[in-house]
């Protein structure tokens, strides 16, 4: 899938099990009209959900499906809703479109600000594909299996007083407090965390899911979503040139595998 002469939109890679990991926030690329009119802190993509695609990679092993964006969340926020409404009413949190950096750095340039037309024609290039891909290979996943987990991959910086105080928890599984996935699974989640001693993990705490994990999961319809925000520190340098760091990358490696191996299971049996 392309928009204009830009490179693909998303990659979908198509497995065999009941399962698709969606990374929204791994994408890097800044298509060039867009990148014109932005700051030079904006072309270092820094709040990237760095190395995701790395870290996951022995899911295709289980037979994971992979869908990723190849743009920059500061292109479209994939893991927003098409209206830009807040999905943590009261807090801060960075929109459909990002005007500003994690750490409150201008993204635009003066008087470049995107409009609402510009809103418009990004949702349709960017954010539309993106989810129709979602929908389709949940939906073809379901038709095949009856059942299907979409599992939210996600990573931030273990300190961002913006949007948490202090440092942040290892392991922040959220299933909008229950209502995406069949019951217990985020504190069954928690439970393999805390008994493998390393991390740690909560439930539906300061991340409880974003768009995807509560737009599309439907435990009803055989379809469970579950959103996991790790810290990067668990596996990659958090500051420039936020390197991937192979050793911290084993250690979590094992654990990520049980975690996804223990909420397949638990929806087979739902």
């Amino acid at each position: 899938m392309t928009a204009s002469n830009n490179p693909p939109v998303f990659s979908l890679h198509e497995g065999s099990a009941p399962l698709l990991i969606s990374i929204p926030h791994v994408g890097t690329n800044i298509p060039a009209d867009i990148a014109a009119t932005m700051t030079p802190i904006a072309q270092r993509t820094e709040d990237c959900d760095w190395h995701l695609d790395r870290l996951y990679a022995f899911a295709r092993e289980l037979g994971a499906s992979f869908l990723m964006p190849a743009n920059a969340r500061y292109v479209i926020d994939l893991n927003r809703p098409p209206d830009g409404a807040n999905l943590y009413p009261g807090q801060d949190t960075t929109g459909l479109l990002p005007v500003d950096t994690f750490d409150k750095e201008p993204l635009y340039l003066d008087g470049h600000l995107p409009d609402d037309a510009e809103v418009a024609r990004r949702r349709e290039l960017y954010w539309k594909p993106y989810h129709e891909a979602l929908a389709a290979h949940l939906a073809a996943l379901k038709a095949k299996h009856g059942k299907v987990l979409l599992w939210e991959a996600h990573s931030i910086r273990s300190h961002v007083p913006r949007f948490f105080p202090g440092r942040l928890t290892d392991f922040n599984f959220g299933t909008s407090n229950g209502a995406s996935a069949v019951a217990g699974l985020a504190e069954a989640l928690v439970d393999v965390v805390e008994r493998h001693g390393s991390y740690s993990a909560v439930a539906n705490g300061r991340f409880k899911g974003g768009y995807i994990t509560r737009q599309y999961g439907q435990p009803s319809e055989g379809i469970h979503a579950v959103q996991l925000e790790l810290t990067q520190i668990t596996y990659m340098e958090e500051q420039m040139p936020y390197a991937y760091d192979e050793t911290l990358a084993a250690q979590v490696e094992p654990l990520l595998k049980t975690l996804v191996q223990t909420a397949l299971e638990r929806v087979a049996a739902a």
